[in-house]
């Protein structure tokens, strides 16, 4: 259409306007042109609808934004039939907002119905036609459903089937939206950014997931008959279903097309991940949805997927890697990539957000996704045939970050972890990067190890150890590390013979490969003297701890981390060898530096403080030694949990030192505790355990 001609049909039109009545005869009586009967079971969800009404005093926009299935149209529906109860005078009109044909094909509808004047002509532009009736007139709701593509409505389209001559006259879809203050539109999309881009940050409503009570309601008002509630089996289906009401009325469709007990279909639901795909997957006819829009799980959110995938390529990256970990806990530096701008980062978390694929953990420890939506976004992966790609690209990420293990990697370590142990379950990718599989086993080991999971580091560090013998073979430094933490293990766990095999292998291994004074061999010889020391024979213990202290005093210096360990442990075999006055001095000497070094706190102070208060407690010097083990046990607790084995060493100590002072009661109370724990965490076998249930046994005797 010429632009000139437009604008003279324009003025045609107001002229003639201002000689009609605002509306023609046809539109005498107000519209209702909403495509959707009433839902009679409708569950009132009274805060959004309570938004509604008070935003409706202060804007003529409205925004309703939430993730796919959330409810927004149902609520627009009800809306809608309230509105018209309380305005019987005034229009309402219900507009598709999925794409521009769909828009037009709605103004081209209202057009006809309201009869305004040029509504069949092909020359007319509908949209605006349509649009002045809007800023015209005062007595109408409009609802925008579906406004979920930003290019739909800010971007102009490159042709119309009417005129592909003169596309830089066409406008932008959102010029054609309403803004007139006396008419209200409400306006229903996945994306939040579209939700405040359209109404406005303050006329915005996000709309969660339903209360316990309102997905309980909407479960009971889809299933047939009384017989097939039941309480317990309701709340466990609500919880795995995430009160997402598209989710509770397709279950309670599959429910009641097949005959099911809730507890029948909770039985198909939790069988696997690939099971809850299929029910999510599962299509029923609902009236109040839009044809053209899916009805179940899977399928609706996947337009969301696509949309983010055409919007922002890394943020669909970024749900894609994050589908394949662990859902809750994703620290923000797993999703950091050195090709990444910090400002790429940014935008793409806030487009997950927008679309509520994502959340930010109340606690502030990463992001998260519903349950529901990692499944989909899995299923999603898998149609496109990148499943396993992004399995294997997580191994290798969690492979890289996940730290040593040490006392000061911990909190990021507890933060990994789960994601670790899922990313060790994918086969496929094991089997192609079984070298990144192991480097990542030997991290998750140690940190068992310092955690005082025994069992599970000494089986990943088995694993690991399988995998890089054979592919570098026994003199790897890698493989003699998974080797060294074996050992450690074994030592830890009692098994002192198969520690000590372990560890002499490895001392004389690393000795020949990598050097008497490389910090790996000095570790190995401070752990085979441990060994040595528990088995009594403190001799050899001394010797080689006396040689290692002298070596890292040269290599690393007085008050290096490991030159204090080194100490520590030399001090200890002292104490066992009825030597206090030496151990004593040793042990002061390293507490004080260790505490101004390493902090008080730290698990190797720690060590030296227990061992400090044993030396007094062989000494007799009974309050002494209460007070220090008091102290650390308060610590211990603190720091690494009540049932860790180091924490237990220092609670039977401690009983010890009670009963010592002949405070029976109080000794065999909490050496009752240190049996129970034991027991649980290390094993009714384990020395440790042994030795705690003989000491009870002979104090509850006499």
């Amino acid at each position: 259409m010429d632009p000139g001609y437009e604008s003279i049909l324009g003025q045609l039109r107001r002229w003639v306007k201002g000689l009609q009545p605002n509306d023609s005869p046809k539109a005498a009586k107000p519209l209702f042109l909403v495509p959707f009967s009433r839902d009679s079971t409708f569950v009132d969800r009274v805060n959004i609808f309570e938004a509604i009404e008070e935003k409706a005093k202060a804007h003529s926009r409205i925004s309703l934004s939430g993730i796919g299935g959330v409810g927004k149209s149902q609520i627009a529906i009800e809306y809608c039939y309230r509105f018209r109860n309380l305005h019987p005078e005034k229009h309402v009109f219900w507009v598709h907002g999925s794409t521009r044909q769909r828009l037009e094909q709605a103004y081209g509808g209202i057009a006809r119905r309201l009869g305004l004047l040029g509504w069949n002509d092909p020359a007319v532009d509908t949209l605006l036609l349509v649009s002045e009736w809007f800023s015209d007139n005062q007595q109408w709701l409009m609802v925008l459903d579906n406004a979920d593509d930003q290019d739909t409505f800010f971007a102009k389209p490159t042709s119309t089937v009417a005129d592909t001559t003169n596309v830089e006259h066409i406008r932008p879809l959102s010029d054609y939206l309403p803004q007139n203050s006396q008419g209200l539109m409400l306006i229903t999309t996945r994306d939040k950014r579209m939700s405040e881009r359209l109404a406005g940050r303050h006329a915005s409503i996000l709309v969660q997931p339903m209360s316990p009570s309102e997905a309980e309601e909407l479960l009971r008002s889809q299933l047939d008959g009384p017989s097939a509630w039941n309480d317990d089996d309701s709340k466990t289906l609500l919880d795995s279903l995430e009160y997402i009401p598209l989710a509770i009325t397709q279950a309670a469709a599959f429910i009641s097309q097949n005959g099911l007990t809730l507890a029948e279909y909770l039985d198909l639901f939790h069988t696997n991940d690939s099971e809850v795909q299929d029910l999510l997957d599962e299509n029923f006819e609902d009236l109040r949805r839009d044809p053209e829009s899916q009805n179940s799980v899977i399928k609706t959110w996947k337009l969301s997927f696509d949309l983010i995938s055409k919007q922002n390529l890394r943020a669909a990256e970024m749900l894609s890697f994050m589908a394949v970990l662990d859902r809750q806990g994703i620290a923000r530096s797993l999703l950091d990539n050195k090709a990444d701008g910090k400002t790429d980062v940014v935008k793409a978390l806030g487009i997950l957000q927008a679309f509520s694929l994502i959340t930010v953990e109340d606690n502030g420890g990463g992001y998260q996704l519903y349950r529901l939506v990692q499944l989909a976004t899995q299923k999603w992966l898998e149609l496109q045939g990148i499943k396993e790609k992004w399995q294997e690209q997580a191994l290798l990420v969690l492979s890289d970050k996940f730290p040593s293990g040490k006392f000061e990697t911990w909190r990021t370590c507890e933060s990994f972890l789960p994601h670790a142990q899922t990313v060790i379950s994918y086969k496929g990718s094991i089997k192609k990067h079984s070298e990144q599989y192991a480097y990542l086993l030997v991290n998750m080991a140690r940190f068992d190890k310092e955690q005082g999971r025994y069992e599970i580091a000494c089986t990943r560090n088995l694993a690991a150890f399988e995998v890089l013998e054979n592919i570098f073979g026994l003199e790897h430094s890698e493989t003699l590390e998974s080797m060294a933490n074996l050992a450690s293990t074994y030592w830890r766990q009692g098994r002192l013979s198969e520690a000590e095999r372990m560890g002499v292998r490895v001392m004389k291994t690393r000795t020949k490969v990598l050097g008497e004074e490389h910090s790996d061999t000095l570790d190995s010889m401070n752990d085979l003297a441990l060994t040595y020391a528990d088995q009594g024979r403190w001799d050899e213990a001394e010797q080689l701890q006396e040689r290692v202290m002298k070596i890292d005093m040269k290599v690393f210096g007085k008050e290096h981390p490991d030159t204090l360990s080194s100490m520590n442990n030399l001090a200890s075999t002292y104490r066992d060898q009825g030597r206090w006055n030496e151990a004593e001095q040793l042990q002061e000497r390293v507490t004080k530096l260790q505490t101004r070094v390493l902090g008080e706190a730290h698990p190797d102070t720690l060590i030296t403080m227990s061992n400090l208060a044993s030396t007094y407690w062989n000494q007799k010097r009974w309050n002494e030694a209460e007070q220090l083990q008091e102290r650390v046990l308060k610590i211990r607790i603190r720091v690494l949990g009540e049932e860790h084995p180091n924490t237990l060493i220092t609670m039977n100590n401690l009983a010890r030192t009670y009963h010592s002072q002949e405070h029976y009661n109080e000794a065999i109370a909490l050496m009752r505790k240190v049996v129970h724990l034991r027991t649980k965490r290390i094993g009714a076998h384990h020395p440790d355990t042994l030795d705690s249930i003989r000491a009870l046994k002979d104090w509850s005797d006499t």
